[in-house]
């Protein structure tokens, strides 16, 4: 079970140090892009990020769930709840923004994609307090 836990706290503290980068670096320097380059950018950016982010989200989802089934408490339980969050998130509100900026930069699209991320963020910090709390 200790490597459980501590797989855990590896994935989630690697997430919210991506989605912090994401949230204060990439997307705000998105809208520095220009408009002839930004669609092949906004593909490029999809595709390579995606290498980045897809096992340790899927890891995270599963070792979030199998602990919130094998050692219900609060913090396991939030914990999962946090991580459904962030995949609501994801592809309800982040994932539709890239979907418009894909066929070109939009102001309101852009706008839209920095300020829902926010609920990523805070999501998969208060993820990380709770793993940091969790291992002390």
């Amino acid at each position: 079970m200790k490597t459980v836990f501590l797989a855990q706290a590896a994935v989630t503290v690697f997430m919210t140090g991506v989605i912090w980068f994401v949230q204060i670096v990439h997307y705000p320097l998105m809208a520095r892009v220009g408009i002839a380059g930004f669609q092949s950018y906004e593909c490029d950016h999809a595709r390579l990020t995606s290498y980045v982010v897809v096992i340790p989200m899927l890891a995270e989802l599963l070792l979030a769930m199998y602990l919130a089934v094998r050692l219900p408490s609060l913090f396991s339980i939030t914990g999962a709840v946090l991580v459904i969050v962030i995949w609501c998130s994801t592809f309800l509100l982040q994932v539709p923004q890239h979907d418009v900026l894909r066929n070109g930069f939009e102001s309101s699209a852009h706008s839209r994609l920095v300020a829902t991320n926010w609920i990523r963020t805070i999501a998969w910090s208060v993820r990380a307090l709770l793993v940091w709390y969790w291992i002390h």
